[in-house]
């Protein structure tokens, strides 16, 4: 609060709401019976009537402005247990999000009602093949476009039954998913690759300790799935039955737009094969040529879908900047994709981490692919840095597999790995021990810090985004020797 108002936001009401806090049984019976009546402050509810609350302890750790700040248990003893719809026209907004901050300053992206309404409920019940007596759950954060999208929005558009979690995967153990999964007998499981790869580390026992025979369907959302953390997904959580729905959209789009459909499309480790019902994308390369048949280039999209956003908050002429002046008449997603020689469109991530190493164009992924393939790697972020000879050089932040060590040892052979899957010219030139990643609250990486933290620029903008900013002062006081030389 204290850093929007200063930055000129006013603000007239923010509603508090404890983690994991619970109605109370008198509360919710009294709600139910249509009355107003006091509870007895049962876990952190009305805390503030007689200060005995399960999380009083909690509270007095909230620095709370009167007339400003409500607890959101306290509001709703007053709130009515109805709430009547009310009516709006299909281009009425809906809601802004602003995207996570991983590419620059947040952009307020605005979605109105009827069409991405329309194309949440769509996506969701195709992509993840609902039915009536299955269990859906999708792990992202409600507040992010995937949390909007397919927690909110397009469960409940289809009636699905859905599983709905706070916390992490490693609390508190590390079996954390396996364990939820097996309980509720979980049909549908949707997730990102950075968790992937993050439980990958702690090996198959924690999986092996339990029932996933109801799993169907399993989704990857957020970045490219590297097709190690593909294969494993699913191996070992899909026991090789299941199909996976590698997914690529934005918060921009607001569903799905390039996606696998579950029994129908042949499947490739690492590719959103294509496109959802509608969406018509396209390759172009760098003067907006269309690149027909196998080649990489620009994926654009060349006519608009229900679900797509219609503005940016406040800035239509930024909305225009963007996304539509880079290549008129089509929507830039600012990523790169290839198409192979079947058809199958692989999204290579953001242009802009692009590598142009001694005149060899690579994308990110493609070195990032490599470098986890390790058996002692866990996770891996490559951005470039400007160099002398080569005019850019690759810099690798690794973090290694739980008991795995860094050392010479391990550094050697990542530069080998890289040096004979993907040729001389793409050996790094620095590899940093990395114990923690800057990622944003929805998962994605910060490269655009990491390529500070690179070349020791402190300036590293923007990161009120990140879920933890401790960790960009961590890496910076982690440059090795080789970095600070070069």
């Amino acid at each position: 609060m204290d850093r929007a108002a200063s930055q000129g936001h006013v603000v007239d009401c923010c509603i508090v709401v404890e983690h994991l806090g619970r109605l109370s049984a008198s509360m919710d019976q009294d709600r139910s019976n249509g009355t107003n009546g006091a509870t007895n402050g049962t876990n952190g509810t009305n805390g503030a009537a007689n200060g005995a609350t399960n999380g009083s302890s909690g509270r007095k750790r909230v620095s709370m402005k009167e007339d400003r700040d409500f607890w959101w248990t306290e509001e709703m003893e007053d709130a009515s247990s109805s709430c009547y719809p009310v009516w709006v026209n299909a281009e009425d907004p809906l809601f802004m999000l602003y995207t996570s901050g991983s590419t620059g300053k947040p952009k307020g992206v605005l979605h109105t009602t009827g069409g991405y309404l329309m194309y949440a409920a769509t996506t969701f019940k195709y992509v993840f093949d609902y039915k009536p007596n299955d269990v859906y759950w999708c792990t992202a954060d409600v507040g992010w476009i995937t949390g909007h999208t397919y927690v909110v929005y397009g469960p409940l558009a289809n009636g699905a039954t859905s599983v709905i979690f706070e916390g992490t995967p490693f609390y508190p153990d590390n079996d954390r998913y396996w364990s939820v999964i097996d309980k509720y007998k979980v049909s549908q499981f949707y997730t990102a690759p950075t968790a992937i790869r993050s439980l990958m580390k702690f090996g198959d026992e924690p999986v092996l300790k339990h029932n996933l025979s109801t799993l169907k369907v399993l989704g990857s959302v957020g970045e490219p799935i590297n097709p190690e953390a593909w294969l494993w997904y699913y191996k070992m959580i899909g026991k090789g039955e299941c199909s996976i729905v590698d997914t690529f959209w934005q918060t921009e789009t607001g569903g799905h737009v390039l996606t696998p459909l579950p029994g129908c499309t042949p499947m490739k480790p690492g590719s959103a094969t294509f496109p959802f019902f509608g969406v018509q994308p396209q390759l172009l390369d760098e003067n907006g040529k269309r690149i027909d048949g196998p080649g990489e280039g620009y994926l654009v999209f060349g006519r608009p879908w229900p679900g797509m956003m219609r503005t940016l908050y406040g800035n239509h002429e930024r909305f225009e900047q963007v996304y539509f002046s880079r290549f008129p008449g089509y929507y830039c997603t600012g990523d790169g994709a290839r198409r192979d020689e079947d058809g199958f469109l692989w999204v290579t991530g953001r242009v802009d981490d692009m590598l142009n190493v001694s005149g060899h164009l690579m994308s990110t992924a493609e070195v990032e692919s490599v470098l986890v393939e390790h058996a002692s790697v866990a996770e891996a972020a490559v951005v470039s840095r400007p160099h002398p000879v080569k005019g850019e050089c690759l810099y690798c932040f690794i973090t290694p597999n739980e008991g795995a060590a860094f050392d010479k040892k391990l550094t050697d052979e990542l530069k080998k790995q890289v040096r004979e899957r993907i040729g001389p010219f793409a050996q790094p030139e620095v590899i940093q021990h990395a114990p923690g990643l800057p990622k944003t609250r929805s998962g994605k990486i910060m490269r655009r810090v990491l390529r500070k933290v690179a070349v020791n620029d402190r300036d590293v903008g923007d990161i009120s985004t990140l879920a933890d900013e401790s960790v960009v002062e961590q890496l910076f006081a982690n440059r090795p020797a080789e970095a600070q030389r070069a």
